[in-house]
């Protein structure tokens, strides 16, 4: 059941800044209702959903003009702000319904030339539905209940069962002007409804207030899903722990083997991206993926036309005997699905109204007997919205085979929401992907001043970052300090096994693992003839065997995935330039130095190129203000001038070591090579 999170003194924190301007009054509520709407997920998933207000403003001669504010292009309703609610001239939109017809790119046309500001994004392509009902305030949404509802093989007496003729029930008609036009009359064949159901669109409400469409929404919603015996929200976002997932990296690995053949002459086809994969496989997402009806709940289309953008008309099943049959299995499958959807594309495309260009034919979705629903994308976002509304999805076709049948749209109406001109339009633009996107990047250490430094530069082009450390509030800080798309793992790598559930932390997390910053470490102090045998042991251990264990155990991984990886190692000057009272720390650097260059002979046959940066005098880790004090103090000098002492005369950042990572992760063909991050030191050039 849907909460009503209407507060009226949080909605006076909103409202109040507009002072006594009735038409900023308005939109201050409309915004926060909007974002309530928004923030509840069997409400509104992934951009699914809409909000407008009407008011009166004058233009610039002072005349009195009506306009719609309606959410624009780009912004979701969970973090809606008034600027994401542009405003255009009602009156020439209203004209529009005279019209028999309106392709998308002439309504973009129509609604950029009727904006109040030219910079505005572009309002979405469901304004005439807005704006063509004569009411305030209006809200659409797409609630799971109402999918639900909307997808029984007879939906409209279903729809009377529950509300009477209090809904208006508007049928099966395709986005744009044909839907607005219906939705109006048929809110004018009985101007008392309280709201609309729009048969495979959702749900519509509305209000001469806010908070009143808002009610109306929460209510009618929870009237469905009282009476569908839906008392939980969805299930969204559960991950629980799995005991084999080794199906992850191999699907990744070959989903971009075959993207890659399409590529062969570019750069030999090995640098393909794989997809990020988000994994659910909480009890809803494991119950439904045991149905003896899975296959043919897969071919019947998606619970809302606009999903099929986000997870492609059905999704990829992999029987349990299939993927632990191994990568030969898989590819078959993946053969497979790619060959139906072919077939599906040269079913439709002759019979739409232009020349359609077919989307890449890899899944978006995979429904994964045993492991769970996963989500697959260009990053972690995209990949998170396939999982969510996977998750969706299964809910719907459960509950509606236990209510009668999921019956959604066809194939060919599902076929010209997939295909929508103005997605078209889309290809013909093209997109910059960031230069990692789709790159999954492990740091240990990854809450440390480099480790940070070097998840942020790695985000910052596009990669998608596991943060690996000991604490999880220092993780949860640095999280927070990258935002939304990355991940965090707490472990001791110096512990037994503590590699390999690092890689299964990135499996679960991401599907698998692109590239390896072997970061963590710490520096011991003193002279070697006064450190016991167990501290000295200890520096092994985290400086050395920790390397070591998780260098190979990500090789192993990589070589699962059976695409290109890189390694990196945080190694030190200290490998070729010992200090005084550092040999707890200088001898197992050293090791690690061979050992880049051992893994770097043996991996390069996997293309995974293995490389380190010795870095020097980084405020981090024992290098600290008191430990830097102590040593300027030492050589007599001042700690600027202490921590400036190389050729260049200036102290190296940790943002200066990420970008030797950064660097030596885009240098294509190198491997087996050393970046020295100091400033300049002589004494500790490789060569």
């Amino acid at each position: 059941m849907i909460e009503n999170r209407f507060d009226e003194a949080e909605a006076a924190t909103w409202t109040s800044p507009a002072g006594d301007d009735p038409v900023e009054q308005a939109l201050a509520a409309r915004v926060f209702t909007a974002r309530l709407i928004g923030q509840d997920p069997d409400l509104v998933m992934h951009g699914g959903g809409n909000a407008s207000v009407k008011v009166t403003r004058p233009d610039l001669y002072g005349t009195p003009r009506e306009v719609l504010h309606v959410k624009g292009s780009g912004w979701d309703l969970d973090r809606v702000l008034a600027p994401g609610l542009p405003g255009v001239g009602l009156d020439p939109l209203r004209k529009l319904r005279q019209l028999a017809a309106l392709s998308d790119l002439e309504l973009v046309n129509e609604l950029r030339c009727n904006l109040l500001d030219s910079t505005s994004p572009n309002p979405s392509v469901e304004t005439l539905l807005h704006a063509f009902l004569p009411h305030t305030y209006v809200d659409h949404t797409h609630a799971t209940p109402f999918l639900v509802l909307g997808n029984l093989p007879d939906a409209e007496a279903a729809c009377r069962a529950v509300f009477g003729d209090r809904l208006g029930i508007v049928p099966f008609v395709m986005s744009g002007l044909a839907l607005a036009k219906k939705a109006a009359e048929v809110y004018e064949a009985d101007p008392t409804v309280e709201g609309l159901i729009l048969i495979g669109h959702g749900h519509v409400a509305f209000g001469d207030t806010a908070r009143e469409s808002y009610d109306r929404i929460v209510a009618q919603t929870n009237a469905v899903a009282a009476h569908l015996g839906m008392t939980t929200p969805t299930s969204l976002g559960v991950r629980a722990p799995a005991d084999d997932l080794s199906v992850l990296p191999t699907l990744r690995g070959v989903m971009a083997e075959m993207r890659g053949s399409d590529k062969a002459a570019i750069r030999g086809g090995d640098e393909t991206p794989m997809p990020v994969m988000d994994l659910r496989n909480g009890a809803q997402a494991m119950a439904f993926l045991d149905r003896p009806d899975l296959d043919d709940l897969a071919e019947r289309g998606t619970a809302s036309p606009d999903h099929v953008i986000h997870i492609k008309p059905r999704p990829l099943i992999l029987r349990r005997a299939t993927w632990a049959a191994g990568r030969a299995a898989i590819r078959a499958a993946l053969d497979d699905y790619e060959a139906a959807y072919s077939a599906y594309f040269d079913r439709n495309a002759p019979l739409a109204d232009a020349p359609k260009t077919m989307l890449t034919p890899a899944p978006k979705l995979a429904w994964i007997e045993g492991v769970g629903i996963v989500g697959m994308g260009t990053c972690a976002r995209t990949a998170a919205i396939a999982a969510d509304l996977g998750e969706q999805n299964a809910r719907v076709r459960a509950v509606g085979e236990a209510h009668g049948g999921f019956r959604p749209i066809g194939e060919k109406a599902l076929f010209d929401f997939e295909y929508w001109s103005l997605e078209q339009a889309k290809l013909g633009r093209g997109r910059t992907a960031p230069v990692f996107e789709g790159q999954v990047v492990m740091v240990t250490g990854g809450a440390g001043t480099i480790g940070l430094a070097t998840a942020q530069a790695f985000a910052r082009l596009g990669a998608n970052c596991l943060l690996v450390d000991l604490n999880q509030d220092s993780i949860d800080t640095a999280l927070a300090t990258l935002g939304p798309g990355h991940a965090g793992y707490v472990g001791d790598i110096t512990a037994k096994g503590a590699a390999a559930a690092a890689m299964d932390a990135a499996v679960a997390a991401f599907g698998g693992l692109d590239i390896l910053v072997s970061n963590a470490g710490a520096a011991t102090a003193g002279a070697l003839l006064d450190l016991d045998d167990e501290t000295l042991r200890g520096a092994f251990e985290l400086n050395f065997f920790s390397h070591e264990a998780l260098s190979t155990q990500a090789a192993r991984l990589m070589r699962v995935q059976g695409r290109p990886g890189q390694i990196l190692f945080n190694i030190s000057k200290q490998a070729v330039n010992p200090g005084k009272n550092f040999g707890a720390y200088g001898l197992p650097k050293a090791a690690t130095l061979f050992l880049m260059r051992q893994l770097a002979l043996e991996l390069g046959g996997d293309m995974i190129r293995v490389n380190g940066v010795n870095a020097d005098r980084i405020r981090s880790g024992l290098l600290n203000d008191d430990f830097i004090a102590g040593r300027a103090k030492s050589r007599g000098v001042d700690e600027a001038t202490y921590m400036a002492g190389n050729l260049l005369g200036r102290e190296v950042e940790a943002r200066d070591v990420a970008e030797a990572f950064v660097a030596l992760a885009l240098s294509r063909r190198t491997t087996a090579h050393v970046i020295t991050v100091d400033g300049g030191n002589i004494e500790a050039a490789l060569r």
